[in-house]
């Protein structure tokens, strides 16, 4: 429930309308006036408020409203932030349409900031000090050698994922909304296959078809598993884990939010010892092959979730895709990408993942 106190709502009409404003009477839009002099209790999300205010003299009458936020695509405050920041620049381009005088966030003191005149929006991080993980799987396939440190930094990195999924939250509308954006979301699935050029010589659109259907199968099958919700990091992969001395580690750039499938960060960090031993071996094998069991078994070992070898088939065909993406990686060989098309066809059609059998996997 949030708090809408009278005077910091006067405040901020007043930097609206760059006056003194008074206000005189407030109340749910249909329903009775509450009192001025004390905070409006009661002020929900997506319960539009009335507000009679005088400027300079002249009466006004405006709706100040928020969004529901569960379901339907408005879970997270980022996406209740970009249906309001739209509908403010918007509003006004159709003819006939009603106004929007401002777009405005709550603090977290109650006051109400506005954002109307924003044209992009930008975040600042602190700088952090390292080498990117990959910096370890690039030395490793050229070397061959895995040392003591690089299993540790293997096994610790899967022992993060043990702690951050033991998080769990009963929310089956968040899960649902993270099969339904694996697929459909413009960073998921759909929008990798839309960004395939036509005329490739590894795969053709009828193939990529046929992918999007068999995923569309799977997301049938995950919706009901709602049980497995957990705290994720949403893009877990060798790009976003900056390492400093031994097991040191900062991980960067969450992606598509704090509840999901566990199997999405498993299936992106392991896809990459895949990766490496196709551009090493041909195959999973050697170094990459010893990283894959012990990344593995160590998070089986230790969470006893057998279960995501059911869940994990269509993560996995998400990360192949984006690997096989001339987009996202231009200087791969034809035969590297075949294997990974292979790969995303094959693990669609099975049941149980079957984490010793990767090399059949990647035939046709």
């Amino acid at each position: 429930m949030l708090k809408l106190n009278s005077n910091k709502l006067r405040e901020y009409l007043s930097s609206i309308y760059n006056t003194d404003v008074e206000i005189l009477k407030v109340g749910e839009l249909g329903g009775k006036e509450q009192d001025l002099e004390k905070e409006l209790k009661g002020f929900g999300y997506g319960v539009p408020y009335l507000i009679e205010l005088a400027v300079e003299g002249e009466k006004k009458k405006v709706v100040l409203e928020t969004m529901k936020p569960e379901g339907f695509g408005h879970d997270f405050f980022s996406d209740r932030a970009g249906i309001l920041l739209w509908q403010h620049s918007a509003f006004g381009k159709l003819p006939k349409h009603v106004s929007s005088v401002d777009v405005g966030a709550f603090t977290t003191d109650g006051s109400l900031k506005s954002v109307g005149d924003c044209t992009e929006f930008f975040i600042v991080t602190n700088y952090i000090e390292g080498n990117l993980y990959h910096s370890d799987l690039d030395r490793i396939r050229e070397t061959e050698r895995v040392t003591k440190l690089d299993k540790n930094r293997c096994t610790g990195l899967s022992d993060y994922l043990v702690q951050i999924h033991s998080l769990k939250k009963t929310a089956p509308h968040f899960y649902a909304r993270r099969i339904r954006d694996l697929l459909g979301h413009g960073e998921g699935i759909m929008g990798l296959l839309d960004s395939y050029p036509p005329k490739l010589g590894f795969v053709d659109e009828k193939t990529l078809g046929e992918i999007e259907k068999k995923c569309i199968e799977w997301r049938w099958k995950l919706k009901p598993m709602s049980h497995r919700c957990a705290q994720v990091h949403g893009d877990f992969h060798p790009w976003n884990i900056m390492f400093r001395k031994g097991m040191d580690f900062t991980v960067l750039d969450r992606s598509r939010g704090e509840w999901g499938e566990p199997a999405d960060d498993i299936s992106a960090m392991s896809v990459n010892y895949l990766f490496y031993g196709l551009q090493k071996y041909g195959k999973l094998e050697g170094s990459f092959k010893a990283l894959w069991d012990l990344f593995w078994m160590n998070y089986l070992d230790k969470t006893g979730d057998e279960e995501m070898l059911k869940v994990v088939q269509p993560y996995f065909a998400w990360r192949g895709l984006v690997i096989a993406s001339p987009i996202w990686y231009p200087n791969l060989s034809l035969d590297l990408r075949t294997k990974l098309i292979n790969f995303i066809k094959n693990v669609l059609t099975i049941e149980c993942f079957d984490l010793d059998a990767i090399d059949s996997y990647l035939k046709d």
